[in-house]
């Protein structure tokens, strides 16, 4: 059974959450194979009801102590551009879309997810393009991210971020 697991960490971004249970993203998302979506929605004030049909089942919740087996557990991951939400997926070695929130305005966030997705981890997009990207994206391209170098994503994201004086 081939699940698709959301999150968004512990902000809110209600836009991804409101954009990925609206009926056509769900009929997508069945169309393409999954049977189960998970919503992490942390403090969200978008809930979707959840739901299960005998072709689709619909989860939601707004926080565990750790997202590890969801993720585990995933085929897919949707996530908000958190480094470490992206981290955590791709060390996993799970296929990673993650969506931009382009109400942020300090959108260093962007800046993560262009250099991972030219080194070809992850896909991304925003929450208006995310219904074509799951229909377009082709998750066979996405080379692995090489596990275990924290220190080199850290040196990166501060280098993003511009801490480094």
């Amino acid at each position: 059974m081939k699940c698709v697991f959301v999150t968004v960490g512990t902000t809110s971004f209600d836009d991804l959450i409101a954009c990925v249970s609206a009926p056509d993203s769900l009929q997508k998302i069945e169309s393409l194979g999954y049977s189960r979506l998970i919503l992490q929605i942390g403090r969200g004030t978008v809930v979707p009801e959840p739901f299960s049909t005998e072709s689709f089942t619909l989860d939601v919740y707004r926080y565990k102590d750790s997202l590890k087996e969801d993720i585990q557990k995933a085929d897919l991951v949707i996530s908000h551009a958190g480094a470490g939400s992206c981290l955590e997926t791709l060390e996993k070695g799970k296929p990673l879309v993650v969506v931009i929130n382009e109400k942020l305005m300090n959108n260093h966030q962007l800046e993560l997810a262009k250099q991972l997705h030219k080194e070809g981890h992850l896909f991304y997009c925003t929450c208006s393009t995310l219904p074509g990207l799951l229909q377009s994206m082709d998750l066979s391209t996405l080379k692995c991210y090489p596990p275990g170098q924290p220190e080199k994503f850290s040196a990166f994201l501060d280098k993003v971020v511009g801490l480094q004086k």
